[in-house]
């Protein structure tokens, strides 16, 4: 079976219920292609653009997965053919979904710019969605401390936050934000090794991962964003006590 009939094959098993299936269609439509439905102008020219529409007020491109289906949409301008991983790193930037044969009985299936940015980034490497993100619980202070006072020795650290994500598919993790200076390398380096030495203090059992702050497209890094704040602050003013003790810490409302 190719990709592209792989994917045509699991449009049809998908349900709310089977979060698998739906893994399996996005690395199927990953390695297959798309046949996208121009809604003006011809594949190259420079005011060509994709058809789009609204569905519960998000965007979506829609497309077709085989030629096949194209003749049974009845579309009649151009498209051109693009792969998954292609159409995915283009549309996901823009906050567009794609939605998948909407001619076909039901209206088909969109798939959201959160699922296309994990097409384009890599299916392994980032969590399955829908993410459920909350305050951790799990009581892990001498980590915390630890990356605390590692932090004042990172100088390419700017803050640290925290959360825990209950992905749709995989085990729970503890999600570490991080807040850099810019890309240099160096700096990256300085970071990654001072996780390396906190996790040294995580128990057994526990996963721990990390997000950059500077992902303005990341799920995780957009909730910590909006619901919390940080548990070290390089810049904050000195209050005279640990950034990772008492009511100045992550999850508290800002003072005033």
């Amino acid at each position: 079976m190719s990709a592209g009939e792989a994917v045509e094959e699991l449009l049809t098993r998908v349900t709310p219920d089977r979060l698998d299936t739906y893994e399996s269609l996005l690395a199927a439509l990953a390695d297959s292609e798309v046949w996208m439905l121009l809604w003006q102008g011809a594949p190259g020219d420079p005011d060509a653009h994709y058809g789009g529409m609204e569905v519960a007020g998000h965007g979506y491109a829609p497309c077709v997965t085989s030629r096949a289906e194209l003749a049974a949409s009845g579309w009649n301008r151009a498209y051109e053919v693009v792969p998954g991983r292609d159409i995915a790193a283009a549309l996901y930037p823009e906050h567009w979904g794609l939605w998948l044969n909407p001619h076909a009985p039901g209206g088909g299936l969109g798939v959201p710019w959160l699922d296309l940015r994990r097409i384009a980034g890599g299916l392994d490497r980032l969590p399955a969605g829908p993410l459920e993100i909350s305050e951790p619980s799990v009581g892990v202070d001498s980590f915390y401390a630890r990356l605390v006072a590692l932090a004042p020795r990172t100088p390419a650290l700017r803050a640290l936050w925290r959360a825990w994500v209950r992905p749709a598919l995989g085990d729970s993790y503890l999600a570490i934000g991080l807040d850099v200076d810019g890309p240099q390398e160096s700096g990256a380096d300085a970071v990654r090794a001072m996780m390396r030495e906190a996790v040294a203090e995580v128990p057994d059992g526990l996963t721990v991962g990390t997000v950059a702050m500077a992902d303005g497209y990341d799920p995780v890094a957009m909730w910590l964003r909006a619901n919390t704040r940080p548990f070290y602050e390089r810049d904050a003013p000195a209050l005279g006590r640990s950034p990772a003790s008492g009511p100045q810490g992550y999850g508290y409302p800002r003072a005033y």
